[in-house]
């Protein structure tokens, strides 16, 4: 490489270092205050903290049931981060990793007769169900009553394993699917990994290049359930009953 050009890669290399650091100043712009980040569900430790926080009774294993566990992205090591429990792995093809293979929106049917579990969990599998409150159901009727839920999923997000990429949750949303009116206490929600975005030149003109805020990659929730709700309906409950107290916000 000439002597010129190794001047130019150096000066590039500092301009797009001296760029980064400033949009990471920056980066705080994008958050919104009223938008939680979250605490001890973060993805990179709720494992932990679910393990350390929920303890066996009489002596026995917990049991924990993965939703979604077929290895996707790479190998799954969640069987041995609960490797002193009895761990379950659920998903909708056979595959390695995969106990037990059916529909979520049919849970308990394919756990009739069985212990229920003291953790149920899944990762970045919401998006993918078709009828998520049906899911929430499932999930309440098979959770011990002590027992605890996390749920990590999608806010902000690209479209993926289409057809069947559905919906994308808030905080909010996942208090709402799993409610107190379904006997459930929150522990922890929140958003996690912010992102920086804008529309783009193909976005209609009056939006071109406009600042996006309030993006967040993750939404995570994190519910102990503490009664039985055997008669729950969603056709029943009223909007009052599972938005925890909240308003919609008044018009300006």
């Amino acid at each position: 490489m000439r002597p010129m050009q190794k001047v130019i890669k150096r000066l590039a290399r500092s301009g797009l270092f001296f760029i980064s650091k400033l949009e990471s100043v920056f980066d705080k712009a994008y958050l919104i205050d009223d938008v939680p980040l979250s605490k001890q569900i973060n993805p990179e430790r709720w494992a932990e903290y679910v393990t350390s926080n929920v303890k066996s009774q009489n002596g026995k294993k917990l049991r924990v049931l993965e939703i979604g566990s077929r290895e996707v992205t790479g190998p799954s090591k969640m069987r041995e981060k609960f490797s002193d429990a009895e761990y379950v792995g659920f998903d909708y093809y056979a595959a390695r990793n995969v106990d037990v293979v059916g529909d979520v929106h049919r849970l308990s049917s394919y756990f009739e007769g069985k212990e229920k579990f003291d953790i149920i969990y899944t990762v970045a599998c919401f998006e993918h169900f078709a009828m998520p409150w049906v899911v929430a159901l499932e999930i309440s009727k098979m959770l011990k009553v002590g027992g605890v839920v996390s749920i990590h999923t999608h806010f902000s997000f690209g479209a993926h394993e289409r057809p069947w990429n559905f919906f994308q949750f808030s905080d909010m949303g996942l208090r709402v699917l799993f409610s107190s009116s379904m006997g459930f206490e929150c522990i922890d929600a929140g958003m996690s990994n912010p992102m920086v975005g804008r529309y783009s030149r193909l976005a209609d003109k009056q939006l071109r290049n406009v600042p996006v805020r309030g993006l967040y990659c993750g939404s995570e929730y994190l519910g102990r359930k503490v009664r039985d709700e055997k008669d729950f309906d969603w056709n029943k409950v009223s909007v009052g009953d599972i938005v925890s107290g909240t308003t919609y916000p008044s018009p300006r």
